[in-house]
C-alpha cells in the first residue's frame, strides 16, 4: 500500500511530535542519587570524622555547601548544597535563609586555577545549572567551568545590549533562546540568581523547575546571568550547562 503524497506531511509531523516527546521523557540512566550520596556518606562523614573533605575538595557545613572536583573535564567542580535540595525547583532556594549559593560557586571558581597551576581570567569562566528536564542527578548542582570559545565571542559582540532587566538575547546561543540580565556583585551576594531569574520573570516563580541557569562575568565588575527554559518545539531541555566547555579550550595551554 502506497500512501498518498497529501498524507505524508501529516504523518511526519506526527513522528517528529513522539520523537520530541519520547526526547523529553526518556528518563536519564545511572543513579540519579549518585550525587547525594557522594555529599551525605562520603564528604560529610570524612570532614566531621577525619577534618577531610575527601572525596570532596572543600566542605563549608557553616555556610552550607561542598565543592567536589567532577569527573568529566579537568577543571570542572561542583558546589552542591550540604542539605538535600534536589534542584533548582526546590522553593527552598527562593527563602532568605538559603545560603547563596551562585554566589558561593562563584568564589568557588579559585579551585580551576589552583589544579590548573596558573590564574584563570575571569572571562574564561562560566557557572551553570540545568533545570530540573535536563540534570541526570537530583541534588542541585552548580557546574563550575570554562566558558564555550563561541559562546564567549558572541556574548561579547552583544555586551552593549545588555540591560539590568531580563530581556531576549538578540540572536540564539547554542541553537536555544535565551534571556540575559546584567547583574551587579552587590545584587548577586544579595539576591542571588535563582530570587533574580523568579522575581524578574513573568510566572518563574511557579516554572522555576523549567528554567536552566548560567553567569559570566563583564568587564567593570558586573555580571551577566542567563536563563533558557525548556521547549518542547525547540527540543530544548534547559541544560544551561551546553554554554560551558569542560575542556577548556579558552585556556593556553589546554589544561591536562
Amino acid at each position: 500500500m502506497r500512501l498518498k503524497p497529501r498524507l505524508l506531511l501529516p504523518l511526519l509531523v506526527v513522528l517528529l511530535v513522539i520523537l520530541a516527546v519520547a526526547y523529553y521523557v526518556w528518563p536519564h540512566s545511572g543513579n540519579p542519587s549518585a550525587l547525594w550520596n557522594i555529599v551525605s556518606q562520603k564528604c560529610l562523614p570524612n570532614q566531621r570524622t577525619h577534618g577531610q573533605p575527601a572525596p570532596c575538595t572543600q566542605v563549608d557545613e557553616q555556610q552550607g555547601f561542598v565543592v567536589l572536583k567532577d569527573i568529566n573535564g579537568p577543571l570542572q567542580f561542583l558546589l552542591m548544597p550540604t542539605a538535600r535540595i534536589t534542584g533548582i525547583e526546590s522553593p527552598l532556594l527562593l527563602e532568605d535563609i538559603t545560603p547563596n549559593f551562585f554566589a558561593e560557586a562563584w568564589q568557588a571558581r579559585r579551585f580551576m586555577a589552583a589544579k590548573y597551576g596558573k590564574p584563570i581570567d575571569d572571562s574564561n569562566i562560566s557557572l551553570a545549572i540545568n533545570s530540573e528536564y535536563g540534570r541526570s542527578q537530583n541534588q542541585l548542582h552548580i557546574h563550575i567551568s570554562c566558558l564555550l570559545p563561541q559562546v564567549k565571542t558572541q556574548l561579547s559582540q552583544n555586551v552593549s545590549q545588555f540591560g539590568y532587566r531580563w530581556q531576549a538575547l538578540p540572536d540564539k546561543l547554542i541553537g536555544h533562546t535565551y534571556l540575559a540580565r546584567k547583574v551587579t556583585a552587590a545584587e548577586l551576594g544579595e539576591k542571588g540568581a535563582f530570587r533574580l531569574l523568579a522575581e524578574g520573570v513573568p510566572q518563574a516563580r511557579q516554572q522555576m523547575g523549567h528554567y536552566g541557569i548560567a553567569m559570566v562575568s563583564l568587564n567593570g565588575g558586573d555580571f551577566l546571568l542567563l536563563a533558557t527554559q525548556r521547549d518542547l518545539l525547540q527540543l530544548n531541555q534547559a541544560s544551561a550547562e551546553e554554554i560551558q566547555d569542560h575542556q577548556c579550550q579558552l585556556l593556553n595551554p589546554l589544561p591536562q
